[in-house]
Parts: C-alpha cells; structure tokens; sequence
C-alpha cells in the first residue's frame, strides 16, 4: 500500500465520529441470501459460497514463500524498476499461463525504469460487463514485501488458479490485474485505467482491489465506496461469526483510486496497516490492542513470518466466495428513482456549513431503510469534512465526520436508513470544512430510492 502523505504541521480538532452507515438491504444480493438473515455467530460461511470453493491457505502460502526468495535473491525487494519485480510478475504470468488464461504484459514508464502491469482474461463470459480483481505485486525498496502486498497478489492468484481447476463458466467476463510501481502512486493502474477507451472502461462492472489481507495483527475492513459491494463482504463475514468495519486507513492509498476516480465501482478488503489497534478492535478480533496492525509495513521485517494465517486463509476464501458470486451477476448496483442536485457549492476553508437541496416529490409514505446517497465533493483534503444529510423534518444523518484522513475528494455512496422519515419534500446535503488551509466544493450529490 502507497505511504499516507505526511501529515502537515498544523493543529487539528479531534476526529468526530466515524461514517454512519446501515446495512444494504438484503434484496441487492441473491434472493436466497436475501431469505435468510445471517446469524451472529454460526462457524460456517453463508450458504451462496457454496458455489465457491475453499482457497487452500497453503497454497497461498506457497506463492509467498516464491515471492520471499524471488526477494532474497534479489536485494532484499520486488521494487518497481528491479529484477525482482521482473522475477515476481515473471512468476505469476508463468502460473496463469498454465493455467489457461490469455495474459498480457503491460509496459509503462517511470522515474527513468521499466514499469510492468500483468493482465489475466480468462476465456468467456460476456465481454461487455467485466468482473476485475487487482492487486499490486511490487515492495518497496526496504524490504520483501510479502504482506504488503504479496499476500493480496497470492490471494488473487490462487483464487485465478482455483477458477481454472473448477472450469468456471462465468456468465461475466472475469479479468485479473497485477499492478506495478504502486508504492509510488498508483502508478501501474494509473496508467492502465488511464489506457483504456471509454468504452473498454464502462465495460468493467465492478473492480475488487485487495493490498494487505494477511496483517499479522489483524482487522477485518471492507472498502465503504459501493453499498452493494460492501454488504457481499459483510454479510460473507458476518456468516463467520465476524463483524466487519469499513475501511478509512486505506483511502485513496491503493489501487482502487485510479478505477474510481474513472467512475467504475470498487471494492475490496484490507487487513489494516500502520493504524494502531484499539481495544474494541481487539475484543472484536483478537490480537493485541495497542499495537499497528502490520508493525512491518514498509520494512524489512515485512517477510513470510509476518503473516497471520487465519486471516490470510479467510480473506482469500472471501475473495472467491465474491469472483463466483459477481461474475454470476447475482449482485447489481441499486436501481430505483433519482433525484440529482449537480451545481457547485463553495465550503468555506475552517468556514460555516453548506447545504446543497435536493427536492423529491411524487413519492408515497417513507423513505427506504437503504436509502442511497451519491456524493462527490472535490477537496483538497477530505480529512477536513463533516457531512451529514438533513432530511425535510429536520433529522440528520451523519455520513462523515473528520478524521486525519489527507487523500483529496470524498466520491462515494452511502445508504441511511431513512424509513421513519417522509420521502416526499427538501432533503439537504450539509458539509462543513473544521480545519485551516484547505478549499473545495460540493461538485453534486444525488438520492436513489
């Protein structure tokens, strides 16, 4: 995962609470998961990943173990522009290629070095709606980079492999990514979203991003950007007898970034980096509060002894449990009735809120229990931004609050559960700036019902 930005030298109010988000209503997923609620604390996975099947961890394991000594024989990394990432993507594309999968190798450019993205396709499914996987296979230059992000790059491997090894006839197009020169700002997926037609873009459904899934102290994290996407996960876990949280430490800092900032829906897991475990984590996952998640992330230690087997197991299992589910197209994104507000709204740097209207009318009772609200606010430093929904009778919904987040523009959509509140009347989207030296504006914001 790209280093955060360094923090700059300035106070901050404290955070305010984090995101208030609800559950995506049962319906956007199969009708069978949407029959039966999952339990709190059964040991079994939900009964749609039946279709999928188990991700042997040692076999993901093993592709790390490749990956450490492609790193040991190697100076110690699989850094963008060494022969240790040749040897990595040289590795993967070897297994694919075995495997049956057309693949391609992508060159680009950077800091005066030979970049390299590995495209896998596997053959059928329809072309015109693409499930993608994607992770980064490059270290930094300090050390192996196993968990970040060989355990993501294995994960996706072995679940390409396992895909090969069941015959799987998608109804979808499934693709997979190997992303290089992530380490210095997304660099390899910038350049291959960045590379594609418009038209080859809004053939991609949905792109899954996974960069560190084996912290040796873990958490449990599921990207927040898509409702939907976000619910398969939970509710994956959730039939595990584990609660999830959504991800804030990884925003803008991965591969993701480049796939959503060209308007395809993303998702994604993440064990946790170098944020500090509390102990309500702890109580909920185990572990040792007080501690980073990844006490190696971008150093030396970061080998194969720096991985947590429990979670690397189940978040490869997840991964496949998702690629199955998706590329049977059991999981669209909503549909209903939308009410758009696109005109600019200037926040104020450290200023008063403002609120941007959105009028809907010609519906009958209340709103929705998943009520769904797009925003895109362009800002230099969305760390800064309070944002809540105000609904016609005044109750507010908090969507954001502040936090030392420093990656720009919040674009994403949150679901409310609005249902005790009239649909029909003015419903507001209130954003307020709570720190100094940052400006930006309300580009537009829109409700689904």
């Amino acid at each position: 995962m790209t280093e955060r930005a360094p923090r700059r030298s300035r106070l901050r109010r404290s955070a305010l609470s984090a995101a208030a988000v609800v559950t995506l209503a049962a319906a956007l997923l199969t009708p069978a998961a949407a029959a039966s609620p999952a339990a709190p604390a059964p040991v079994a996975a939900p009964s749609a990943a039946a279709a999928a099947p188990d991700i042997p961890v040692a076999n993901v394991k093993a592709h790390l173990a490749q990956l450490q000594s492609i790193a040991t024989a190697n100076g110690g990394n699989r850094a963008h522009g060494r022969a240790g990432y040749k040897a990595s993507i040289d590795y993967v594309k070897a297994k694919l290629d075995a495997a049956g999968y057309t693949t391609t190798l992508k060159t680009f450019s950077y800091n005066g070095s030979t970049g390299y993205n590995l495209i896998a396709d596997w053959p059928g499914g329809d072309t015109s709606h693409v499930v993608m996987a994607g992770a980064h296979l490059d270290s930094v230059t300090g050390g192996p980079g196993i968990n970040d992000n060989g355990s993501g790059s294995a994960g996706i491997l072995e679940t390409a492999l396992a895909v090969s090894r069941a015959g799987l006839t998608p109804s979808k197009h499934l693709r997979f990514g190997w992303w290089g020169a992530e380490e210095y700002g997304m660099i390899g997926s910038k350049n291959y979203v960045n590379s594609l037609s418009s038209a080859d873009r809004s053939k991609i459904d949905t792109y899954l991003n996974f960069d560190m899934i084996g912290s040796p102290n873990p958490g449990y994290f599921t990207y927040r950007y898509d409702s939907a996407l976000d619910a398969l996960f939970r509710d994956y876990f959730a039939g595990l007898g584990i609660s999830t949280e959504q991800d804030f430490e990884g925003d803008g800092r991965s591969d993701h970034a480049p796939f959503q900032d060209a308007g395809i829906r993303v998702g994604g897991l993440f064990s946790g980096a170098d944020y500090t475990k509390t102990s309500a984590q702890a109580a909920k996952w185990g572990g040792t509060a007080g501690q980073p998640f990844d006490r190696c992330y971008h150093s030396s230690c970061d080998t194969t002894a720096n991985i947590n087997d429990t979670a690397l197991d189940r978040m490869s299992d997840a991964i496949a449990y998702a690629i199955w589910t998706l590329s049977a197209g059991s999981t669209t994104p909503p549909t209903g009735t939308v009410f758009e507000n696109t005109a600019d709204v200037q926040i104020p740097d450290n200023g008063a809120a403002v609120t941007s209207a959105v009028t809907v009318t010609g519906r009958t009772g209340n709103a929705p229990a998943a009520l769904q609200v797009g925003v895109d606010i362009k800002h230099s430093y969305r760390g800064d931004l309070v944002i809540d929904l105000v609904a016609p009778n005044g109750t507010a919904f908090r969507l954001k609050g502040s936090s030392g987040d420093s990656a720009p523009n919040v674009q994403t959509t949150y679901t409310v559960n609005a249902s005790a509140v009239a649909a029909d009347g003015t419903w507001k989207l209130k954003v307020q700036d709570v720190a100094a030296q940052d400006t930006g504006y309300i580009d537009s914001w829109k409700l689904t019902f």
